[in-house]
Protein backbone atom coordinates (compact mmCIF):
# COMPACT_ATOMS: atom_id res chain seq x y z
CA UNK A 1 0.00 0.00 0.00
CA UNK A 2 2.19 2.99 -1.23
CA UNK A 3 0.34 5.78 -0.35
CA UNK A 4 -0.14 4.01 3.10
CA UNK A 5 3.72 3.69 3.29
CA UNK A 6 4.08 6.95 2.75
CA UNK A 7 1.94 8.44 5.53
CA UNK A 8 3.33 5.75 7.80
CA UNK A 9 6.89 7.45 6.96
CA UNK A 10 7.52 10.12 8.20
CA UNK A 11 6.27 12.36 5.80
CA UNK A 12 3.01 12.31 7.12
CA UNK A 13 2.84 14.39 9.77
CA UNK A 14 0.15 16.56 9.11
CA UNK A 15 -3.01 14.18 8.95
CA UNK A 16 -3.02 11.33 11.59
CA UNK A 17 0.94 11.09 11.99
CA UNK A 18 0.04 7.25 12.99
CA UNK A 19 3.00 5.84 13.28
CA UNK A 20 6.42 5.13 12.80
CA UNK A 21 8.68 4.69 9.65
CA UNK A 22 6.74 2.53 7.45
CA UNK A 23 7.54 3.67 4.17
CA UNK A 24 8.80 2.90 0.91
CA UNK A 25 9.64 6.63 0.20
CA UNK A 26 10.52 7.96 3.65
CA UNK A 27 12.74 10.94 3.22
CA UNK A 28 12.06 11.31 0.05
CA UNK A 29 9.52 13.76 -0.58
CA UNK A 30 8.41 15.68 2.64
CA UNK A 31 8.89 18.31 4.96
CA UNK A 32 8.62 16.95 8.03
CA UNK A 33 9.65 13.15 7.52
CA UNK A 34 9.39 12.34 10.57
CA UNK A 35 6.32 10.41 11.64
CA UNK A 36 8.67 8.36 13.29
CA UNK A 37 9.57 10.93 15.26
CA UNK A 38 5.81 11.57 16.36
CA UNK A 39 3.98 14.57 15.65
CA UNK A 40 0.88 15.14 17.02
CA UNK A 41 -1.62 13.57 15.54
CA UNK A 42 -4.11 15.46 13.00
CA UNK A 43 -7.48 14.26 12.09
CA UNK A 44 -7.43 12.24 8.99
CA UNK A 45 -6.21 8.72 7.73
CA UNK A 46 -2.77 7.71 9.85
CA UNK A 47 -1.57 5.27 7.62
CA UNK A 48 -3.02 3.48 4.96
CA UNK A 49 -4.46 5.36 1.50
CA UNK A 50 -3.89 4.18 -1.49
CA UNK A 51 -3.24 0.40 -1.77
CA UNK A 52 -1.10 0.81 -4.81
CA UNK A 53 -0.91 -2.44 -6.97
CA UNK A 54 2.76 -1.89 -6.28
CA UNK A 55 1.77 -3.97 -2.66
CA UNK A 56 -0.78 -6.57 -1.91
CA UNK A 57 -3.52 -5.40 0.53
CA UNK A 58 -3.25 -6.87 3.91
CA UNK A 59 -5.00 -10.46 4.65
CA UNK A 60 -5.69 -13.36 7.10
CA UNK A 61 -2.91 -15.02 5.38
CA UNK A 62 -0.13 -12.41 6.80
CA UNK A 63 2.64 -13.64 8.39
CA UNK A 64 1.98 -13.31 12.35
CA UNK A 65 4.01 -11.07 14.64
CA UNK A 66 7.83 -11.37 14.68
CA UNK A 67 7.85 -11.11 18.71
CA UNK A 68 10.59 -8.43 18.43
CA UNK A 69 11.11 -5.28 19.51
CA UNK A 70 10.25 -2.56 17.40
CA UNK A 71 12.44 -0.18 15.55
CA UNK A 72 11.01 2.75 17.15
CA UNK A 73 12.86 2.13 20.16
CA UNK A 74 10.01 3.16 21.92
CA UNK A 75 9.09 1.86 25.56
CA UNK A 76 5.71 0.34 24.65
CA UNK A 77 6.82 -1.40 21.42
CA UNK A 78 9.07 -3.92 23.10
CA UNK A 79 8.07 -7.18 22.79
CA UNK A 80 8.02 -7.63 26.20
CA UNK A 81 5.66 -4.95 26.65
CA UNK A 82 3.40 -5.83 23.36
CA UNK A 83 3.00 -9.19 24.97
CA UNK A 84 2.57 -7.72 28.52
CA UNK A 85 -0.55 -5.13 26.86
CA UNK A 86 -2.10 -8.59 24.73
CA UNK A 87 -2.41 -10.35 27.91
CA UNK A 88 -4.51 -7.30 29.37
CA UNK A 89 -6.46 -6.78 25.88
CA UNK A 90 -9.92 -7.84 26.74
CA UNK A 91 -9.73 -5.85 30.20
CA UNK A 92 -8.35 -2.76 28.46
CA UNK A 93 -11.15 -3.00 25.83
CA UNK A 94 -13.83 -3.56 28.45
CA UNK A 95 -12.35 -0.68 30.38
CA UNK A 96 -13.86 1.88 27.28
CA UNK A 97 -17.12 1.24 27.72
CA UNK A 98 -17.52 4.42 30.22
CA UNK A 99 -16.26 6.25 27.31
CA UNK A 100 -18.34 4.45 25.04
CA UNK A 101 -21.25 5.40 27.00
CA UNK A 102 -20.66 9.69 26.91
CA UNK A 103 -20.54 9.20 23.00
CA UNK A 104 -24.91 7.38 23.65
CA UNK A 105 -23.49 3.87 22.28
CA UNK A 106 -25.80 1.89 24.05
CA UNK A 107 -24.32 -1.25 26.68
CA UNK A 108 -25.85 -3.32 24.35
CA UNK A 109 -23.67 -2.35 21.14
CA UNK A 110 -20.41 -2.03 23.31
CA UNK A 111 -20.68 -5.72 24.01
CA UNK A 112 -22.14 -6.50 20.64
CA UNK A 113 -19.47 -5.12 18.26
CA UNK A 114 -16.78 -5.86 20.84
CA UNK A 115 -17.73 -9.64 21.42
CA UNK A 116 -15.12 -11.70 20.55
CA UNK A 117 -12.28 -8.97 19.72
CA UNK A 118 -8.73 -10.49 19.40
CA UNK A 119 -5.42 -8.55 19.35
CA UNK A 120 -3.55 -8.26 15.84
CA UNK A 121 -0.56 -7.84 16.96
CA UNK A 122 1.20 -8.30 13.33
CA UNK A 123 0.05 -4.89 13.42
CA UNK A 124 2.92 -3.64 15.71
CA UNK A 125 5.51 -5.00 13.18
CA UNK A 126 3.82 -2.63 10.72
CA UNK A 127 4.07 0.00 12.29
CA UNK A 128 7.45 -0.03 13.28
CA UNK A 129 8.81 -1.46 9.92
CA UNK A 130 11.79 0.52 8.69
CA UNK A 131 12.31 -0.38 5.07
CA UNK A 132 16.06 -0.71 3.87
CA UNK A 133 15.14 1.43 0.76
CA UNK A 134 13.17 4.03 -0.59
CA UNK A 135 11.14 4.70 -3.95
CA UNK A 136 11.76 8.02 -5.67
CA UNK A 137 9.55 10.05 -6.71
CA UNK A 138 9.45 9.40 -10.24
CA UNK A 139 8.76 5.70 -9.68
CA UNK A 140 6.17 6.65 -6.75
CA UNK A 141 4.27 8.75 -9.74
CA UNK A 142 4.81 5.88 -12.11
CA UNK A 143 3.11 3.34 -10.26
CA UNK A 144 0.08 5.64 -9.23
CA UNK A 145 -0.61 7.73 -12.46
CA UNK A 146 -0.89 5.25 -15.45
CA UNK A 147 -2.81 4.47 -18.44
CA UNK A 148 -4.85 1.53 -16.53
CA UNK A 149 -5.68 3.82 -14.01
CA UNK A 150 -6.56 7.06 -15.73
CA UNK A 151 -8.69 4.45 -18.13
CA UNK A 152 -10.47 3.35 -15.27
CA UNK A 153 -10.69 7.10 -14.12
CA UNK A 154 -12.46 8.38 -16.87
CA UNK A 155 -14.98 5.24 -16.86
CA UNK A 156 -16.09 6.28 -13.33
CA UNK A 157 -16.33 9.96 -14.20
CA UNK A 158 -18.96 8.47 -17.06
CA UNK A 159 -20.68 6.00 -14.70
CA UNK A 160 -21.32 8.58 -11.80
CA UNK A 161 -21.96 12.08 -13.99
CA UNK A 162 -24.70 12.54 -11.98
CA UNK A 163 -23.31 12.45 -8.67
CA UNK A 164 -20.20 14.57 -9.97
CA UNK A 165 -22.73 17.19 -10.94
CA UNK A 166 -24.34 17.26 -8.21
CA UNK A 167 -21.53 17.55 -6.09
CA UNK A 168 -19.52 20.21 -7.95
CA UNK A 169 -22.82 22.60 -7.83
CA UNK A 170 -23.25 21.62 -4.04
CA UNK A 171 -19.24 21.76 -2.54
CA UNK A 172 -17.40 23.66 -5.02
CA UNK A 173 -14.81 20.83 -5.60
CA UNK A 174 -13.36 19.68 -9.01
CA UNK A 175 -14.40 16.09 -10.00
CA UNK A 176 -11.52 15.51 -11.31
CA UNK A 177 -9.96 15.79 -8.15
CA UNK A 178 -12.24 13.56 -6.34
CA UNK A 179 -12.19 11.00 -9.03
CA UNK A 180 -7.56 11.15 -8.54
CA UNK A 181 -8.34 10.72 -5.21
CA UNK A 182 -10.62 7.47 -5.06
CA UNK A 183 -8.10 6.38 -8.09
CA UNK A 184 -5.07 6.38 -5.75
CA UNK A 185 -6.73 5.30 -2.50
CA UNK A 186 -7.90 2.13 -3.67
CA UNK A 187 -7.24 1.89 -7.33
CA UNK A 188 -10.91 2.45 -7.49
CA UNK A 189 -12.48 0.23 -4.79
CA UNK A 190 -10.58 -2.78 -5.97
CA UNK A 191 -7.88 -1.86 -3.08
CA UNK A 192 -9.09 -1.08 -0.06
CA UNK A 193 -7.37 -3.58 2.59
CA UNK A 194 -9.26 -6.19 4.11
CA UNK A 195 -8.69 -5.76 7.89
CA UNK A 196 -11.45 -5.29 10.49
CA UNK A 197 -11.20 -1.65 10.85
CA UNK A 198 -12.48 -2.37 14.90
CA UNK A 199 -9.78 -4.85 15.70
CA UNK A 200 -7.11 -3.17 14.06
CA UNK A 201 -8.22 0.25 16.34
CA UNK A 202 -8.49 -1.73 19.20
CA UNK A 203 -5.37 -3.50 19.42
CA UNK A 204 -3.84 -0.32 18.44
CA UNK A 205 -5.72 1.13 21.71
CA UNK A 206 -4.54 -0.79 23.93
CA UNK A 207 -0.99 -1.66 22.69
CA UNK A 208 1.91 0.02 21.50
CA UNK A 209 3.13 3.56 20.93
CA UNK A 210 -0.05 5.39 19.76
CA UNK A 211 -2.90 4.18 22.32
CA UNK A 212 -4.33 7.37 22.46
CA UNK A 213 -5.05 8.34 19.16
CA UNK A 214 -6.47 4.87 18.02
CA UNK A 215 -8.57 5.11 21.12
CA UNK A 216 -10.68 8.01 19.68
CA UNK A 217 -10.23 6.30 16.53
CA UNK A 218 -12.31 2.55 18.44
CA UNK A 219 -14.72 4.23 19.90
CA UNK A 220 -15.32 6.55 16.69
CA UNK A 221 -15.81 3.62 14.98
CA UNK A 222 -18.26 1.99 17.96
CA UNK A 223 -20.11 5.30 17.11
CA UNK A 224 -20.67 4.53 13.33
CA UNK A 225 -21.71 1.05 13.89
CA UNK A 226 -24.06 2.17 16.70
CA UNK A 227 -25.58 4.35 14.65
CA UNK A 228 -25.91 2.17 11.34
CA UNK A 229 -24.21 4.07 8.64
CA UNK A 230 -22.41 1.07 8.48
CA UNK A 231 -22.17 -2.64 9.32
CA UNK A 232 -19.07 -4.16 10.62
CA UNK A 233 -18.29 -6.28 7.15
CA UNK A 234 -18.24 -2.37 5.60
CA UNK A 235 -15.62 -1.47 7.97
CA UNK A 236 -12.98 -3.25 6.46
CA UNK A 237 -9.54 -1.68 5.43
CA UNK A 238 -6.03 -0.64 6.22
CA UNK A 239 -3.74 -2.26 9.67
CA UNK A 240 -4.42 1.50 10.72
CA UNK A 241 -8.08 1.49 10.61
CA UNK A 242 -9.25 3.89 6.98
CA UNK A 243 -11.54 2.54 5.22
CA UNK A 244 -13.60 2.62 1.95
CA UNK A 245 -12.50 4.02 -2.01
CA UNK A 246 -10.93 7.31 -0.45
CA UNK A 247 -10.01 5.70 2.93
CA UNK A 248 -11.92 7.40 5.26
CA UNK A 249 -10.51 7.19 9.07
CA UNK A 250 -13.66 6.68 11.37
CA UNK A 251 -12.91 10.02 12.86
CA UNK A 252 -12.68 12.09 9.74
CA UNK A 253 -16.03 9.83 8.89
CA UNK A 254 -17.53 11.44 11.51
CA UNK A 255 -16.79 15.01 10.45
CA UNK A 256 -16.90 14.84 6.96
CA UNK A 257 -19.34 11.81 5.38
CA UNK A 258 -22.72 13.12 4.43
CA UNK A 259 -25.45 11.32 3.29
CA UNK A 260 -25.74 12.53 -0.45
CA UNK A 261 -29.05 10.66 -1.18
CA UNK A 262 -31.16 10.73 1.55
CA UNK A 263 -31.43 7.21 2.67
CA UNK A 264 -30.79 8.16 6.16
CA UNK A 265 -27.38 6.01 6.06
CA UNK A 266 -23.87 7.67 5.45
CA UNK A 267 -22.21 4.94 3.51
CA UNK A 268 -18.83 5.97 1.87
CA UNK A 269 -18.03 2.13 1.16
CA UNK A 270 -20.86 0.89 -0.88
CA UNK A 271 -22.70 4.43 -1.79
CA UNK A 272 -20.85 6.11 -4.65
CA UNK A 273 -23.46 9.47 -4.13
CA UNK A 274 -22.40 9.34 -0.51
CA UNK A 275 -18.98 8.67 -1.11
CA UNK A 276 -18.44 11.06 -3.88
CA UNK A 277 -20.08 14.04 -1.44
CA UNK A 278 -18.05 13.03 1.66
CA UNK A 279 -14.79 13.23 -0.62
CA UNK A 280 -15.97 16.52 -1.58
CA UNK A 281 -17.33 17.78 1.71
CA UNK A 282 -13.88 16.44 3.14
CA UNK A 283 -12.07 19.18 0.90
CA UNK A 284 -14.51 21.70 1.09
CA UNK A 285 -14.17 22.40 4.70
CA UNK A 286 -10.26 22.09 4.71
CA UNK A 287 -10.03 25.13 2.59
CA UNK A 288 -10.32 24.16 -1.38
CA UNK A 289 -10.72 26.84 -3.90
CA UNK A 290 -13.16 26.51 -6.18
CA UNK A 291 -12.00 27.23 -10.11
CA UNK A 292 -8.69 27.25 -9.09
CA UNK A 293 -5.70 24.31 -9.83
CA UNK A 294 -3.74 22.90 -7.43
CA UNK A 295 -0.30 24.66 -9.00
CA UNK A 296 1.54 24.35 -12.15
CA UNK A 297 4.90 23.13 -13.19
CA UNK A 298 7.52 25.79 -13.95
CA UNK A 299 10.98 25.91 -15.66
CA UNK A 300 13.27 27.38 -12.90
CA UNK A 301 16.20 29.13 -14.13
CA UNK A 302 20.02 28.65 -13.96
CA UNK A 303 21.43 30.47 -10.98
CA UNK A 304 18.28 30.04 -8.81
CA UNK A 305 18.53 30.40 -4.78
CA UNK A 306 16.85 27.23 -4.14
CA UNK A 307 16.59 28.24 -0.50
CA UNK A 308 13.27 30.44 -1.57
CA UNK A 309 11.91 26.58 -2.72
CA UNK A 310 10.15 26.22 1.19
CA UNK A 311 6.58 25.95 1.99
CA UNK A 312 6.94 28.62 4.56
CA UNK A 313 8.06 31.12 1.93
CA UNK A 314 4.79 32.03 -0.34
CA UNK A 315 5.03 34.87 -2.79
CA UNK A 316 2.49 35.79 -5.48
CA UNK A 317 3.06 34.13 -9.15
CA UNK A 318 3.91 37.69 -10.45
CA UNK A 319 6.81 37.64 -7.50
CA UNK A 320 7.79 34.06 -8.63
CA UNK A 321 7.75 35.17 -12.89
CA UNK A 322 10.13 38.43 -11.58
CA UNK A 323 12.32 35.76 -10.44
CA UNK A 324 12.56 34.13 -13.97
CA UNK A 325 9.87 31.33 -13.09
CA UNK A 326 7.27 30.24 -16.28
CA UNK A 327 5.51 27.69 -16.65
CA UNK A 328 6.95 24.22 -18.38
CA UNK A 329 4.12 24.28 -20.90
CA UNK A 330 4.70 27.86 -21.76
CA UNK A 331 1.27 29.54 -21.22
CA UNK A 332 0.98 32.32 -18.85
CA UNK A 333 -0.38 31.97 -15.53
CA UNK A 334 -4.11 32.59 -15.12
CA UNK A 335 -3.91 34.53 -11.84
CA UNK A 336 -0.75 36.42 -10.88
CA UNK A 337 -2.06 37.34 -7.52
CA UNK A 338 -2.29 33.48 -6.26
CA UNK A 339 0.19 32.96 -3.41
CA UNK A 340 2.14 29.79 -4.28
CA UNK A 341 5.11 28.04 -2.88
CA UNK A 342 8.28 26.46 -5.00
CA UNK A 343 8.45 22.79 -4.47
CA UNK A 344 11.66 21.19 -6.12
CA UNK A 345 11.04 17.02 -5.33
CA UNK A 346 13.90 16.36 -6.96
CA UNK A 347 16.18 19.24 -6.54
CA UNK A 348 17.76 21.18 -9.10
CA UNK A 349 18.31 18.51 -11.82
CA UNK A 350 14.42 17.88 -11.92
CA UNK A 351 10.84 19.76 -12.39
CA UNK A 352 9.83 22.28 -10.33
CA UNK A 353 6.17 23.22 -9.03
CA UNK A 354 4.50 26.36 -7.64
CA UNK A 355 2.17 24.96 -5.13
CA UNK A 356 -1.41 26.90 -4.67
CA UNK A 357 -4.20 26.67 -1.74
CA UNK A 358 -5.49 23.45 -3.24
CA UNK A 359 -2.10 21.34 -2.97
CA UNK A 360 -1.70 22.25 0.67
CA UNK A 361 -5.56 20.98 1.18
CA UNK A 362 -5.01 17.84 -0.96
CA UNK A 363 -1.96 17.64 1.88
CA UNK A 364 -4.53 18.10 4.77
CA UNK A 365 -6.45 14.87 3.05
CA UNK A 366 -2.59 13.10 3.01
CA UNK A 367 -0.05 15.35 4.12
CA UNK A 368 2.61 13.11 1.97
CA UNK A 369 4.14 15.73 -0.56
CA UNK A 370 5.01 12.96 -3.35
CA UNK A 371 0.80 11.96 -2.45
CA UNK A 372 -0.63 15.36 -3.29
CA UNK A 373 1.77 16.10 -6.57
CA UNK A 374 0.29 12.48 -7.66
CA UNK A 375 -3.39 13.74 -6.84
CA UNK A 376 -3.31 16.86 -8.73
CA UNK A 377 -1.57 15.44 -11.60
CA UNK A 378 -3.66 12.41 -11.85
CA UNK A 379 -6.35 15.01 -12.03
CA UNK A 380 -4.83 17.36 -14.42
CA UNK A 381 -4.26 14.02 -16.68
CA UNK A 382 -8.20 13.05 -16.42
CA UNK A 383 -8.98 16.59 -17.47
CA UNK A 384 -7.06 15.94 -20.32
CA UNK A 385 -3.57 17.35 -19.63
CA UNK A 386 -0.84 16.08 -20.66
CA UNK A 387 2.26 14.18 -18.51
CA UNK A 388 4.99 16.70 -16.60
CA UNK A 389 6.77 18.51 -19.72
CA UNK A 390 10.38 18.20 -17.87
CA UNK A 391 12.40 14.76 -17.44
CA UNK A 392 13.33 13.44 -13.90
CA UNK A 393 16.56 12.72 -13.10
CA UNK A 394 15.69 8.84 -13.12
CA UNK A 395 19.75 8.39 -13.38
CA UNK A 396 19.73 9.13 -9.58
CA UNK A 397 19.02 6.24 -7.27
CA UNK A 398 17.74 6.59 -3.65
CA UNK A 399 20.28 6.21 -0.96
CA UNK A 400 19.41 3.37 1.48
CA UNK A 401 18.49 3.79 5.32
CA UNK A 402 22.09 2.87 5.98
CA UNK A 403 23.50 5.81 3.72
CA UNK A 404 20.70 8.11 4.77
CA UNK A 405 22.26 7.38 8.64
CA UNK A 406 25.80 8.06 7.35
CA UNK A 407 24.82 11.53 5.74
CA UNK A 408 23.05 12.41 8.51
CA UNK A 409 25.93 11.54 10.73
CA UNK A 410 28.35 13.24 8.29
CA UNK A 411 26.11 16.54 8.06
CA UNK A 412 26.30 16.53 12.51
CA UNK A 413 30.15 15.91 11.96
CA UNK A 414 30.65 19.32 9.88
CA UNK A 415 28.64 21.27 12.42
CA UNK A 416 25.07 21.38 9.98
CA UNK A 417 22.89 18.88 11.62
CA UNK A 418 21.78 19.07 14.79
CA UNK A 419 19.44 16.61 15.38
CA UNK A 420 19.54 12.81 16.18
CA UNK A 421 20.48 11.09 12.92
CA UNK A 422 17.93 8.45 12.44
CA UNK A 423 18.25 7.85 8.66
CA UNK A 424 14.92 9.69 8.45
CA UNK A 425 14.69 12.53 6.72
CA UNK A 426 13.13 15.62 7.73
CA UNK A 427 13.06 19.19 7.61
CA UNK A 428 16.20 19.30 10.08
CA UNK A 429 17.77 17.37 7.80
CA UNK A 430 17.08 19.13 4.46
CA UNK A 431 17.94 22.35 6.05
CA UNK A 432 21.62 20.65 6.74
CA UNK A 433 22.00 19.46 3.67
CA UNK A 434 21.04 22.72 1.84
CA UNK A 435 24.06 24.18 4.38
CA UNK A 436 26.34 21.78 2.86
CA UNK A 437 25.86 22.66 -0.31
CA UNK A 438 25.71 26.09 -0.35
CA UNK A 439 28.87 25.90 1.05
CA UNK A 440 30.30 23.98 -1.50
CA UNK A 441 28.87 26.33 -4.12
CA UNK A 442 26.59 23.85 -5.50
CA UNK A 443 22.64 24.20 -5.95
CA UNK A 444 21.47 24.66 -2.32
CA UNK A 445 17.98 22.32 -3.19
CA UNK A 446 18.11 19.71 -0.40
CA UNK A 447 18.18 16.98 -2.60
CA UNK A 448 19.84 13.95 -1.17
CA UNK A 449 21.88 12.50 -3.98
CA UNK A 450 24.40 10.01 -4.14
CA UNK A 451 27.10 13.01 -5.28
CA UNK A 452 26.07 14.82 -2.20
CA UNK A 453 26.92 12.22 0.08
CA UNK A 454 30.39 11.28 -2.07
CA UNK A 455 30.89 15.23 -1.36
CA UNK A 456 30.30 14.42 2.31
CA UNK A 457 32.74 11.66 2.33
CA UNK A 458 35.09 13.92 0.76
CA UNK A 459 35.56 11.75 -1.93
Amino acid sequence: MIAAALLLSGEACAQPSSGGPLSLFDGTFTGSFSKGSQAAPSPQRPATSAQAQAAPAASSAAPPWSGEDGASGHPLMTASAIREAAANFENCVAAMWPDAARRNISQQSFQHFTAGLEPDLRIMDLMDSQPEFTKSIWDYLDILVNDNRLAKGREILAKYKPQFDAVEKAYGVDRYTIAAIWGIESNYSTQMGDRSVLQSTATLSCIGRRQKYFRDEFLSALEILHRGDLRPEQMRGSWAGAFGPTQFMPTAFKRYAVDADGDGRRDVVDNPADLIASTANNLKKDGWQPGRSWGYEVVVPPGFNYMLADRAKAMTIAQWEHLGLKRADGQAFPHAGDKAYLLAPAGAEGPGFLMLQNFRVIMKYNPAKAYALAIGHFADRLRGGSPFVQPWPRQERELSRAERLELQQLLAQRGFYRGTPDGQFGGQTREALRGFQASIGAPADGFASSDVLERLRGR
